[in-house]
C-alpha cells in the first residue's frame, strides 16, 4: 500500500478557501498534507482518516516576526505546516476544537487579509503588466516584428486570466464587505 502521494493542483491566490477545503477533504480520505511546492505539486502522507481543518493566512508582516507569529497560532492549538506563495498553512483536528474555530475570528479580520492579498499580489502583477509587458508589446508592433501578433494574443490571454482572477477576487471582497454592513 502506498504511504506517500503527490497531486498537481493549481489554485489562484484568491482561492485559499478552495485550497483549505481540498486539504481537509484529502485528510478525511486518509491523506495528510505535508507540503506544496512551486509547481503546484501537493505532497501527502497516508494517515488515519480524520476531520482536520486547514487554514491559510496571508500576512507578510507576520512572517517578518515568524517565531512570534507561528507561536501565536500554536498557543491556540494550530499546527504550523509551511509558508508558500505568501500564505502560511495551519491545521487543527476538529476533535480538539471548541465549536467552530477559524484563524479569522470575524469577517473584519478576513477582509483585512483580503486587502493584504490584493496589495501584496494583485497590484504588483498589474504594475508588471502595465509598466513592463505592455510597453514591450507596443515596441514589437512599432518595429513590425513578425512575432507581434502572436505576442499580442498571448498578452490578451494573460490579461483575460488576470482580469478574471481580479474580478473574482473583487466580487468576493465586496460580498464580504456588504455582509459586514448588515
Amino acid at each position: 500500500m502506498k504511504t506517500r502521494k503527490t497531486e498537481l493542483r493549481i489554485f489562484t491566490i484568491a482561492d485559499w478557501e478552495k485550497e483549505e477545503r481540498y486539504l481537509q477533504k484529502r485528510h478525511r480520505e486518509g491523506w495528510k498534507f505535508r507540503r506544496v511546492n512551486l509547481l503546484g505539486i501537493y505532497h501527502f502522507e497516508r494517515c488515519t482518516p480524520e476531520d482536520v481543518v486547514y487554514q491559510l493566512d496571508y500576512n507578510e508582516e507576520g512572517l517578518k516576526h515568524k517565531d512570534e507569529y507561528v507561536q501565536m497560532f500554536q498557543d491556540c492549538g494550530w499546527e504550523y505546516m509551511q509558508d508558500f506563495g505568501g500564505y502560511s498553512y495551519f491545521r487543527k483536528p476538529v476533535s480538539e476544537m471548541q465549536g467552530e474555530e477559524k484563524i479569522f475570528c470575524d469577517d473584519e479580520s478576513r477582509l483585512d487579509m483580503m486587502r493584504r492579498v490584493f496589495a501584496g499580489r494583485y497590484l504588483p502583477i498589474l504594475i508588471i503588466l502595465v509598466l513592463l509587458i505592455l510597453p514591450n508589446l507596443f515596441g514589437q508592433f512599432r518595429s513590425q516584428d513578425a512575432d507581434a501578433p502572436v505576442l499580442l494574443v498571448l498578452f490578451l490571454i494573460l490579461l483575460a486570466v488576470y482580469a478574471w482572477a481580479a474580478v473574482s477576487f473583487g466580487y468576493r471582497y465586496w460580498k464580504l464587505k456588504d455582509r459586514l454592513k448588515k
